[in-house]
């Protein structure tokens, strides 16, 4: 039997990292896609373009890569910027020569930087771009590629994170609790595709699936974004998104779900696939 394989953006911490292993312990093999390829690695993260923070986040490839291979499943390292198409071409590319096949697609990955928490007469228009074509066009562009082959199988998934930002009205300014402008058309852009590509792609057995992830505590809300108005204790673990998303990976349950928004904290506490969890509140 062929095992499945998932290719996972934005892997190295956060939400990509717990679907990436969910998914691993569903019995995916799994294709994993960031820019920080080790811990310690220097990247801008600032939120902002008052400041600059080029100071180490927690978490890599690496390490996500050796939690997928402590499930037992195989786990393939893929370099790649949502900004530069090259490189994330370069990346699907690698994987489907290496691993033969992409079953799900996660584009979970989305641009980190300044712009995110700015107002909008203090964003630069070229900052709107980079968001736009981390948030929108790099995901078009890794579903162009690997939809060849789910389509000769007949068979695939797209799973879109989506956010609340689609279609909330922040109740602040960004940086006091709001939002930047960016990160919301950008997310409202992806959010259409789901619907889009359903209409096309699901009579040839390929579902396309917008998922909410709701607030989520990852690493880089506990690190960066208290000053922005948000509490990462207040967020969901990042393992009840990761276990969802493998739930939905699994039995066809995809189908269900195609063209429509898949609330992954509502789905985990229902189908008590962490013990315990209580889905949260978003703030806005």
């Amino acid at each position: 039997m062929t095992t499945p394989v998932a290719l996972v953006t934005g892997a190295s911490r956060g939400i990509g990292k717990a679907i990436a292993i969910h998914l691993a312990r569903a019995g995916y093999d799994v294709a994993i896609l960031a820019r920080t390829i080790n811990d310690g690695e220097a990247r801008e993260h600032s939120s902002t373009v008052a400041r600059s923070d080029v100071s180490a986040l927690p978490g890599s490839l690496a390490t996500t890569a050796a939690l997928i291979r402590a499930e037992q499943r195989a786990a393939l390292v893929v370099s790649g910027d949502l900004l530069d198409r090259a490189s994330i071409g370069a990346a699907a590319a690698t994987v489907l020569e290496r691993m033969g096949r992409v079953d799900v697609l996660v584009n979970n990955g989305r641009y980190v930087g300044p712009g995110h928490m700015d107002r909008f007469r203090d964003t630069p228009t070229d900052l709107l771009d980079a968001h736009l074509e981390a948030n929108v066009m790099a995901p078009l562009v890794l579903t162009r590629l690997v939809l060849p082959q789910m389509i000769e199988r007949g068979d695939g998934l797209i799973a879109n994170v989506t956010s609340g930002v689609a279609w909330m009205e922040p109740t602040a300014p960004a940086g006091e609790g709001g939002w930047g402008l960016g990160y919301a058309i950008s997310k409202g852009a992806l959010h259409r595709v789901a619907g889009v590509l359903h209409a096309e792609l699901h009579p040839l057995g390929i579902a396309c699936v917008n998922v909410e992830p709701g607030y989520v505590a990852t690493e880089r809300i506990a690190q960066d974004m208290a000053r922005f108005g948000y509490d990462a204790a207040a967020g969901a673990p990042p393992d009840a998104i990761g276990a969802a998303v493998a739930w939905l990976a699994q039995a066809g349950r995809a189908h269900d779900w195609s063209g429509k928004v898949f609330d992954a904290q509502q789905v985990c506490a229902r189908e008590q696939l962490l013990p315990g969890f209580v889905p949260v509140v978003s703030p806005g």
